[in-house]
């Protein structure tokens, strides 16, 4: 009765007639997806639901910019069946919302952190006093004043052991030019006299340098055994808080379970440990995904698809807009679903399985060296870890005798148009080069969905890789790579721009990112499945090349028009 009453808690009913809405054969994949309609719904019902409710209060900047981090939140549904047959959805959001990690309607964390009378927060406690303790000794006036003292000595000391070692080379350049001049206006005897003078002279000098140093060796030691008492203090309570941090973080670890359908168990530690990563990431196991199946399957209700979109403002660095689908995370989330979606029979991975093309290649210029080659969209220009047939393996095979790595340059999957191709080592060379130094003029053609104000400009966002989401690519100003692009609107028509693009640089999904960043045109390529909206193909072609024969020197223009 009481877990029919989580259940009832929780479970939300459709308000619309989906009686006409069939369910899908195999469940979502989690990590590439277009929503079943059965989510669509949900989430249309969920988004209602966040624009009047008054339970709690969080201001998702959607009509207005906000300052701060976690502004715009991630939610997911998860359309479940009961064991009646019953259709309806669960509700999470990631991470915490309103400074709460359980609101009224949204199934559970796995472990709430925010609780107050749970271990963590009384932990956490205990290390934050160890922190306040650490900071009161670290700014006490007498550690401070041995600190300055210490460092004003160490420069005094040093300062005045030079001075003397240059008085003492000065003294000793002084006796050998009066030995010298003496040599020949005194006899043997006083000649030797002199010489012994001159002799004790700087035995005396290097007596008193070395009783200097003693003095001052004297001083440091002093000093550093006063500045001891605190800095054992402070690193016994560094090395405590270490200790507990790590006890405390396993603990935590082992507080997130997973079930799966099976009714089998994982903790974030096992999950991880054969990873690349080894240790879970921070936040692992809080987004919205784990938590809706986890309620799932500890309460017998069988999923039937999800989906999980972004409500509000856009972060600074990952490109998330208002009510766009979004798949899961691979970084903190496909260790975890790996385990929780075990034995659920689930849609293909299309990255896996891409399309085969079974076209030849389009070439549409070649000589005895180079050849250009017009790339479809969603053909690989080198082979995968998953297929071997690309751009580079097709002309590998059309072209036995050629020589050298064949390919200058590359473009993503989705996008199509012109690559340019040798068939000797010594081609290859020169035109990388001509890459390298960025003399080769590359256009690319786009079409935007919106419409963009300015005319033309540049755009400068730099750019890394998401490590917790590849490939997907952010905007990062303190570890990404430069990244410049050269843009001219064409046209603007029914709600879409036309734009070139000519990139300056050559960075991973550079032009994607530069149009779809709220710091950049703020307007997606149209069927951008990573940054925008996904559809039947990627509005974005290379167009046009401009560089040297690497052999005959001559110009070459290529351009094959896109076919959109």
């Amino acid at each position: 009765m009481q877990k029919e009453h989580a259940i009832n808690s929780y479970f939300i009913h459709f308000n619309q007639d989906i009686s006409h809405i069939s369910l899908p054969d195999k469940f979502t994949y989690p990590f590439y997806y277009e929503p079943h309609p059965l989510c669509i719904e949900a989430a249309k019902q969920l988004q209602q639901h966040l624009l009047t409710q008054n339970n709690w209060h969080h201001d998702f900047g959607i009509d207005h910019p906000v300052t701060g981090t976690n502004i715009g939140k991630m939610f997911g549904v998860l359309v479940v069946q009961k064991n009646n047959g019953q259709l309806g959805f669960l509700c999470a959001f990631s991470g915490k919302l309103a400074n709460s990690n359980d609101l009224p309607g949204f199934v559970p964390p796995i472990y709430d952190l925010l609780n107050k009378d749970g271990f963590f927060k009384k932990e956490e406690e205990q290390i934050s006093h160890i922190n306040h303790t650490i900071q009161a000794l670290e700014n006490d006036h007498n550690y401070l004043k041995c600190k300055t003292t210490l460092q004003e000595e160490a420069d005094q000391s040093e300062q005045e052991l030079k001075a003397f070692r240059q008085w003492m080379k000065k003294a000793k350049d002084a006796r050998k030019e009066r030995r010298n001049q003496e040599k020949e206006k005194l006899d043997q005897s006083n000649y030797e006299q002199l010489k012994e003078t001159l002799k004790q002279e700087s035995l005396q000098q290097q007596y008193d340098y070395k009783q200097l140093k003693k003095h001052w060796q004297k001083k440091h030691i002093e000093n550093e055994e006063q500045l001891k008492s605190f800095t054992l203090k402070i690193n016994s309570l560094k090395e405590e808080r270490k200790k507990r941090s790590a006890a405390l973080q396993q603990k935590l670890f082992d507080q997130y379970q997973f079930l799966n359908k099976d009714g089998e168990t994982k903790g974030l530690s096992e999950i991880f440990a054969n990873t690349s990563q080894k240790v879970p990431p921070a936040g692992a196991g809080d987004c919205a995904a784990p938590k809706l199946f986890q309620f799932a399957f500890a309460h017998q209700l069988k999923p039937i698809a999800m989906a999980e979109f972004w409500w509000g403002q856009s972060p600074k660095s990952e490109i998330r807009k208002h009510k766009n689908f979004y798949p899961s995370c691979k970084g903190k989330c496909e260790p975890i679903l790996t385990h929780m979606l075990k034995g659920i029979k689930m849609d293909d991975n299309p990255i896996q399985s891409p399309k085969m093309q079974t076209e030849e290649l389009n070439i549409v210029y070649e000589d005895d060296d180079i050849l250009v080659i017009n790339k479809p969209p969603e053909f690989l220009s080198v082979p995968g870890k998953n297929t071997e047939d690309s751009v580079a393996s097709r002309v590998r095979q059309k072209y036995p005798e050629a020589t050298g790595p064949l390919l200058v340059h590359r473009l993503d999957m989705s996008t199509s148009g012109l690559i340019l191709a040798c068939k000797n080592k010594e081609a290859h060379k020169i035109l990388q080069k001509q890459f390298e130094e960025r003399t080769i003029q590359k256009r690319y053609v786009a079409l935007l969905d919106g419409i963009v104000e300015s005319d033309e400009g540049f755009i400068e966002l730099p750019l890394r890789v998401d490590l917790y989401d590849r490939p997907r690519q952010l905007v990062c100003y303190e570890y990404g790579k430069a990244a410049r692009t050269k843009f001219k609107v064409i046209e603007r028509k029914d709600g879409k721009t036309r734009v070139h693009f000519f990139p300056i640089t050559g960075r991973t999904h550079q032009l994607r990112v530069h149009a779809a960043h709220h710091l950049g045109l703020n307007h997606p390529i149209v069927g951008d499945d990573l940054y925008g909206i996904k559809s039947n193909r990627l509005y974005l072609h290379a167009e046009y090349l401009e560089f040297r024969h690497p052999v005959s020197h001559e110009k070459i223009k290529i351009k094959a028009q896109a076919n959109f």
